[in-house]
């Protein structure tokens, strides 16, 4: 969704939807029932709605790059090639398994046409997008707005860490330590932020990843307790809260 043209933020939202295709869905081995409650555990309910309501509070409009597909699709942001760590729980760019590490899809199932279909497109436009910042305002900041559970989950290969309120993920290259700092600071009085744990790094378009430094990026992941209730329920009175603080943040980068 288009924001102001002097902005260089992209608020990317890649896990929040539930939607799956039927041809996608006739490759997935759990019942109707067992496959909603899995969307219930996996998908990052309502942080579009964050990013919509902080979109409409901040007062340089950010841009917004929302994945309208459940990441039981695809999933944007793993690498999609054996760089990635999370294919050992099945969970790569084409999720093979589920949260609790039981099968997703069949033992021999090619997941080259998902890819083809789905993960390549995106990553293509998400690096249009950021590209268009960088020619539009000489930068771009991707701030990416996850959440995750209180509790965690089996497939999580670091998660016995600390499981703050909120968690800012962060990369070497990529994060400013003035925009980290900031986070903290906007982000304070939600009980407890911290820094890589229970997930850490943040997501960059490969074309960008390591090379360009006017591309800066903060993952956001918020505990789910703070503003919804859990596994899948109504979004609360916390989310309004949490955009005014990304508002905030917006405002001074």
């Amino acid at each position: 969704m288009p924001g102001s043209p002097e902005s260089p933020v992209i608020l990317h939202v890649p896990h929040s939807s539930r939607e799956i295709p039927a041809v996608v869905r006739a490759d997935i081995l759990l019942d109707d029932a067992a496959l909603e409650h899995e969307l219930d555990l996996i998908t990052d309910a309502h942080t579009a709605l964050i990013a919509a309501e902080t979109a409409s509070l901040s007062r340089v409009r950010p841009w917004q790059f929302v994945n309208r597909l459940s990441r039981l699709v695809v999933d944007p942001e793993r690498f999609p090639d054996e760089r990635e760590e999370m294919l050992t729980v099945g969970m790569g760019a084409v999720y093979t398994s589920t949260t609790h590490r039981a099968p997703l899809r069949p033992p021999d199932f090619d997941p080259k046409p998902l890819l083809e279909r789905y993960f390549h497109p995106y990553a293509q436009a998400m690096t249009a997008a950021v590209a268009d910042r960088l020619a539009a305002t000489g930068r771009a900041i991707i701030l990416d707005v996850h959440s995750y559970p209180t509790v965690r989950l089996p497939y999580e290969l670091h998660g016995g860490g600390p499981r703050p309120p909120i968690c800012l993920g962060a990369d070497t290259f990529h994060t400013p330590p003035a925009l980290l700092a900031r986070a903290t600071e906007v982000f304070s009085d939600f009980g407890g932020v911290g820094v890589n744990s229970p997930f850490a790094g943040t997501y960059v378009p490969l074309d960008f990843y390591g090379s360009e430094s006017r591309v800066a990026a903060l993952m956001v992941e918020i505990r789910r307790d703070t503003y919804m209730a859990e596994p899948g329920g109504p979004p609360g009175p916390g989310m309004t809260g949490l955009a005014a603080a990304l508002a905030a943040l917006i405002t001074d980068i």
